[in-house]
């Protein structure tokens, strides 16, 4: 039997057709950004977000004020969730070491770990108040010791949203702007006559946000293209039933109007009861008008006939989150290459990973995965290699290949340099032009 799709989305020409036209969006905003500095963002602020504050930067006295709206109970909720984050980044910060080694007498090679020395992170907040993203971006940067750490988010119901606000703060940010979608990433990295552009972009965001980074990459560093929300359940009738299946569906579909949703199951009767159990839930989820028109348009349903199969529709997919809850799920984790992160057994699920469990969430999207892995704590490290020779021995020896390999691609001038060095340690005599012995 072939693989039988019971469900399909939106076809691909039609989110072509989208993406074009968030493209040329982009780029027209973007480039008025950098014509016109902090008018450009302020009128594009007041447009989209209705928002035209004084400063758009927070003073010291606007952040404690809004800490102090949050409930004890969310403020301690968010430092342990915060906690996990740190913890998790540390753990793999001290996995990234510094190395020095003498590959032959005389000859010394390393390497260093540095800090990107600025990053913006984005935080999105205009539908619903991405906290967790704040721990994820923010506190990672402060673990890796990026020395500025700038944060923007936008308005929340016309105002600084301060569980936001505050996740920021305790996360490490050294500036924090209220600020949305292009024109807060277009004033990250172009820079305003106001804000000091940075070296690099981080943080999820919709479409808009997304193509943002994607054009201005090259201009900036980008941690990787996390644009809306994608979500695979990988499943079998051992692993989970259609109640799991329909709610980690559409606990991700909730996030806005083109969320990709796609179920990759081996039987059919919970294909058919998990699209039955999703249009229940959809009669009672409060949110269901997003996640409704993300199951419309980009929710799937694939059945496959064996496990190998399941395994190749989900690598080619490479969706961002893969909730796996199958018989075998370490044989999933061991084979499966393209994917953003993986959740492993009914017990966990992608909420767990989104908001506390201390992975970072913000992870590639539109088959990224393919080619890189999500935000971590070395996407703000840069790994800068060093050389030194102590010893004439060794100048002179590395000296001579060197000459004799420039010469055989023709690099007289590079053959040059190798050779005064034969000549001044290693006691040659290299005419001018000729390669070493």
């Amino acid at each position: 039997m072939a693989i039988e799709v019971l469900k399909r989305g939106k076809p691909d020409a039609e989110r072509s057709d989208d993406d074009a036209k968030v493209r040329g969006i982009v780029e027209a905003t973007l480039a008025d950004i950098e014509a016109r500095g902090d008018a450009a963002v302020r009128a594009l602020s007041e447009k989209f977000d209705n928002y035209t504050p004084d400063a758009f930067r927070l003073s010291s006295g606007e952040i404690e004020a809004l800490m102090n709206r949050v409930s004890a109970r969310d403020m301690e909720d968010i430092k342990f969730a915060q906690a996990q984050v740190r913890g998790f980044a540390q753990a793999q910060r001290d996995s990234m070491l510094d190395i020095e080694v003498e590959t032959m007498p005389g000859v010394i090679l390393g390497h260093r770990n540095i800090p990107v020395q600025s990053v913006g992170c984005y935080v999105p907040g205009g539908k619903f108040p991405m906290v967790a993203s704040a721990h994820m971006s923010v506190a990672t940067a402060q673990v890796a010791g990026v020395p500025r750490i700038i944060a923007c988010t936008p308005p929340f119901k016309g105002e600084p949203n301060p569980a936001v606000i505050a996740a920021m703060h305790l996360g490490g940010a050294h500036e924090i702007y209220v600020l949305g979608g292009i024109q807060a990433i277009g004033a990250m990295a172009i820079g305003t006559e106001t804000i000091e552009p940075v070296h690099m972009l981080v943080g999820p965001g919709n479409a808009f946000v997304a193509e943002a980074k994607r054009q201005l990459f090259g201009k900036v560093g980008i941690d990787l293209f996390a644009g809306p929300t994608e979500t695979m359940v990988i499943a079998d009738e051992t692993g989970a039933d259609a109640e799991l299946c329909a709610t980690d569906l559409l606990g991700q579909a909730e996030h806005g109007y083109n969320s990709p949703a796609v179920l990759v199951t081996n039987s059919q009767r919970l294909a058919r009861d998990t699209l039955a159990e999703i249009d229940r839930l959809l009669t009672i989820l409060p949110t269901a008008e997003t996640a409704a028109a993300s199951w419309r348009d980009y929710g799937e349903v694939i059945v496959c006939n064996t496990y190998d199969e399941m395994l190749a529709v989900a690598d080619d997919i490479a969706s961002e989150h893969v909730q796996v809850m199958t018989d075998r799920d370490d044989w999933f984790l061991n084979n499966m290459t393209c994917y953003g992160a993986l959740f492993l057994g009914a017990r966990t699920n992608v909420a767990n990973g989104d908001k506390v469990i201390g992975t970072n969430h913000t992870l590639p999207t539109k088959k990224a995965g393919r080619y890189t892995g999500g935000l971590w704590v070395g996407k703000y490290l840069k790994t800068h290699s060093y050389q030194k020779v102590t010893s004439d021995e060794a100048a002179a020896t590395i000296g001579a290949y060197c000459s004799r390999l420039c010469m055989l691609e023709g690099f007289v001038g590079h053959a040059e340099q190798a050779n005064v060095r034969v000549r001044r340690y290693g006691g040659q005599n290299v005419p001018y032009g000729e390669a070493a012995e």
